[in-house]
């Protein structure tokens, strides 16, 4: 099993390759469906054929997740695209729902004239198990110490040292997830038109992983998901057919002082 090495290949094919059961998380940010201006989001003529595409991939994904994994899937609607709608209303007829997650991106995108200025991406969770794996005190908020001083004279909670002891730890997070997204002034962007914060890999890293553990990403793109993992003790899969990115991967993975492995199709 090749683990913690850039596949460079078709997403579909090279998940074929892979032993079932031994990802504990899978994060998969794939094409949208004609919402970007990219050969990769645009090759489908009709949006049957991209349900039917994402089907088989996805099956593979679940396959290859462990029992107690959760598998996350980003989706972005364009002006007005809403195949994401109905991409996950037909990956549930398949799979187990888990959860429906909002990036709220802080800053909106794509302004529209003739209506609210969209500024989210959804995340559709799914699972194998009714139990699957999820540390919900590893993505605690800090309070700040004047919000824990106040929250403590609340006359409610007559254990105050168990309070105070919660407080310290920090609020749980909720499943609307606010990261600022990445402008081109950002340090951390590196040229994919849909790169993804690693802060808010991280988080779903964190809450649905142990160190050791594998983490999948399908489409691996600009290596975000690899970089999360190996700064995070996990070990990672991970595939991109595009060598342009993988190159890029590839930096940022170097940067970190990772040796690389490749498989390559090419």
């Amino acid at each position: 099993m090749r683990i913690n090495e850039i596949i460079v290949g078709d997403a579909f094919e090279e998940l074929r390759q892979i032993p079932s059961n031994i990802a504990q998380s899978v994060i998969a940010d794939p094409p949208y469906y004609n919402v970007l201006d990219e050969d990769w989001d645009t090759q489908w003529a009709e949006s049957e054929e991209y349900l039917d595409w994402s089907l088989k991939w996805v099956s593979e994904s679940m396959r290859i997740l462990k029992d107690d994994g959760l598998f996350f899937c980003f989706g972005q609607l364009g002006k007005r695209e809403h195949v994401f709608i109905h991409l996950m209303s037909f990956l549930c007829n398949y799979f187990q729902y888990h959860d429906l997650i909002i990036w709220d991106r802080a800053v909106g995108y794509n302004e529209r004239g003739d209506s609210f200025t969209p500024a989210y991406e959804m995340v559709l969770v799914l699972r194998k198990a009714d139990n699957p794996k999820f540390n919900k005190d590893a993505v605690r908020e800090a309070y700040d110490s004047e919000t824990i001083q106040k929250y403590l004279r609340d006359k409610r909670y007559k254990d105050k040292e168990a309070r105070l002891k919660h407080l310290q730890a920090g609020k749980y997070s909720t499943n609307i997830i606010r990261v600022p997204s990445l402008k081109g002034s950002s340090n951390e962007k590196c040229g994919h038109p849909s790169q993804k914060p690693l802060d808010l890999i991280a988080k779903l890293i964190a809450c649905s992983t142990d160190e050791g553990d594998i983490v999948l990403d399908p489409f691996l793109g600009s290596g975000t998901t690899a970089v999360a993992a190996a700064s995070m003790g996990r070990n990672w899969i991970g595939i991109e057919s595009n060598v342009e990115y993988v190159e890029i991967a590839k930096k940022r993975l170097e940067e970190i002082g990772m040796q690389l492995k490749f498989a390559s199709l090419f």
